[in-house]
């Protein structure tokens, strides 16, 4: 069963900077164990003209066969309301659009709308049993599959586009792996009976050399005018915009060869690229910058966490960089005593760091918050003598799933599936629904003061996550955020419900809502609202190339019609946020629900 989606960025497998080189010790262990036994087969003329390395073939070939009797691969079974989680086909060439309702606006600028997601080679998902237990793959693993939509228009006729459609996975290193191979040959290893987990991990180890798969299915970014795919347990894939094809990791020039987060900011003033990496031993938590040119790497600093933590995002202001040390955590020493790899300690510490750009561990500012998780952060800036914080907040982890099956009220995964949201059931599982809130900290510079408060309502109808914002302002004070809008009835009916968005939220900073009265003011908000049983993914917000106001442009969103199963890109006007789409442009292939989705012009 998939996790929500909110795991979606967090894609958590990022144990192999540390741990592999344990595994690769053992795997030489191996190795030299065997080495006596070499030394001992040359004496048979048989075969002593057999090399050393096609006999270390046959070993290895031996262990291969050794697991495809031992682990059953299994396909996960969908539900017909996860029918759009199924991967699809690469296309193989772009397709042309030729079925539009509305017009796209003349001054929509030519570029690429492009959006990642999970989509599994070999049928889908997959769980395995073994004489070890049992571990499965979670939707989030599923390999990196870009769909993207050209708009470009005819020469000379500014009022008529051309656009074309195309998909195509994202090449990494363990891709073509496995790909060669022709079936699954990663054995899952993050869900699952603690000793299935830990010998999936080493027999991946001792095969392929890594832990796990690299995934480059949650996020697309653009630095120096070159596209970027991106999951976090890698370094990212430096895409051609125009085929989609994998032109090979992007390691700055040698200088990053870790996790890097999914979701980098760039510092408006300079053009650099803030970045950070989580690594499951010492070092927790790397930060670094990179060049406007993406050339070299300017900075690059230990944070000296003492914890390695799920971090989704890092945020940045004018002079700062924001840390989120939240209390989800990765240790390895849980997995070995047969507990969880992943945990929320809701009594843990919860803190938030503000570090100059190129500051160190001792130039960080930590403010004590309370216990909380925080994947998305809206934006970041400054204001008089404070940092202020915008972002959806959790009052608990979603992840990983255990540690939600049964909540303080005793409600049971069973009962969530089956609630329909009556308003009786809707208060018992109002704890649940806590992670929506979308809150602001302002964090005091000169005297370390905590000011926290809610911006939205809990109400089930418009729980909130993965936002935007216009990025001409990533660091500085903003006016309105977008959101998409968890659907209450799908999340009801499955769980992984949290991945299907009926609609966009947008949000006013700097008006109070004369709808809602609560303890505290609350902001304006603004809903579009898709069609029943249309869900959309990868939204993102689409500037005018002459625009004046923050909201002068567009919410872009892929879309899907579970009624018609036909897959669609809506265009909705900022400043008409309410009203109609300008334009639905349907799509010459369906689209699965995926993750984030970004807008690269090409003036």
């Amino acid at each position: 069963m998939a996790v929500c989606s909110y795991t979606c960025q967090v894609n958590y497998c990022c144990l192999q900077r540390h741990v592999i080189p344990k595994f690769k010790d053992l795997r030489a262990s191996v190795s030299s164990n065997f080495k006596p036994f070499l030394t001992n087969l040359e004496h048979f003329p048989l075969i002593m003209d057999v090399p050393k390395v096609i006999l270390k073939e046959v070993i290895f070939k031996l262990l291969d066969n050794f697991i495809d009797l031992t682990f059953e691969f299994v396909d996960q079974p969908l539900s017909p309301s996860q029918s759009n989680f199924a991967p699809v086909e690469e296309i193989g060439e772009a397709a042309r659009v030729t079925t539009i309702q509305g017009k796209i606006p003349n001054d929509f600028p030519e570029g690429v709308y492009i959006r990642n997601g999970s989509n599994a080679l070999f049928g889908g998902l997959k769980s395995t049993k073994s004489i070890f237990g049992k571990s499965s793959h979670i939707w989030v693993e599923g390999e990196g599959m870009l769909h993207a939509l050209y708009f470009t228009k005819e020469k000379g006729k500014i009022n008529k586009w051309n656009i074309l459609y195309n998909n195509k996975y994202v090449e990494t290193d363990t891709f073509n792996m496995e790909k060669n191979l022709k079936k699954p040959k990663f054995i899952p290893n993050i869900e699952g009976d603690s000793l299935a987990v830990l010998v999936a991990s080493l027999l991946n180890v001792m095969r392929f050399g890594v832990l796990h798969k690299y995934l480059s299915n949650t996020n697309v970014f653009d630095h120096s005018k070159k596209l970027y795919s991106i999951a976090e347990n890698h370094m990212p894939q430096e895409i051609n915009i125009q085929t989609l094809e994998t032109l090979g990791n992007w390691t700055v020039n040698g200088a990053w060869s870790q996790s890097f987060t999914a979701h980098p900011k760039k510092i408006l003033d300079t053009g650099e690229l803030v970045i950070m990496g989580i690594n499951p031993l010492k070092p927790y938590l790397e930060l670094g910058i990179i060049s406007a040119d993406g050339k070299q790497m300017v900075h690059k600093v230990d944070v000296k966490l003492n914890r390695c933590i799920i971090c989704h995002e890092i945020g940045v202001t004018k002079r700062y960089n924001v840390i989120l040390d939240f209390p989800l955590t990765i240790d390895l020493n849980r997995l070995i005593i047969g507990e969880q790899l992943i945990k929320y300690d809701k009594d843990g510490y919860a803190r938030i760091g503000i570090m100059p750009h190129y500051g160190d561990a001792n130039s960080i500012k930590w403010f004590e918050i309370e216990p909380c998780c925080v994947f998305h952060i809206i934006n970041c800036f400054e204001g008089n003598d404070e940092v202020v914080v915008r972002a959806c907040r959790a009052r608990k982890s979603i992840i990983p799933r255990p540690d939600i099956i049964v909540d303080d009220l005793g409600l049971s995964l069973d009962a969530l599936n089956e609630m329909s949201f009556d308003k009786d059931n809707i208060k018992t599982s109002k704890d649940l629904f806590s992670f929506s809130k979308v809150c602001e900290w302002r964090l005091n510079m000169k005297t370390g003061e905590v000011k926290m408060k809610n911006l939205t309502t809990n109400d089930h109808r418009f729980l909130m996550e993965f936002p935007m914002i216009n990025e001409h302002f990533i660091g500085i004070k903003n006016k309105f955020g977008y959101l998409q809008l968890i659907d209450s009835e799908a999340f009801s009916n499955y769980f992984g419900g949290f991945a299907k968005f009926g609609g966009l939220a947008k949000l006013n900073f700097e008006e109070i809502s004369k709808d809602i009265k609560e303890e505290e003011d609350l902001i304006k908000v603004e809903h579009h609202i898709f069609p029943k049983n249309t869900f959309c993914s990868g939204a993102t917000f689409v500037p005018k190339l002459d625009g004046v106001d923050e909201d002068d442009g567009w919410i872009v969103a892929f879309t899907h019609n579970e009624n018609t199963n036909q897959s669609q890109v809506y265009i909705i006007d900022a400043k008409k946020f309410g009203s109609e789409a300008v334009a639905i442009i349907i799509l010459p292939s369906r689209v699965p629900y995926g993750f984030h989705g970004a807008f690269m012009s090409f003036n």
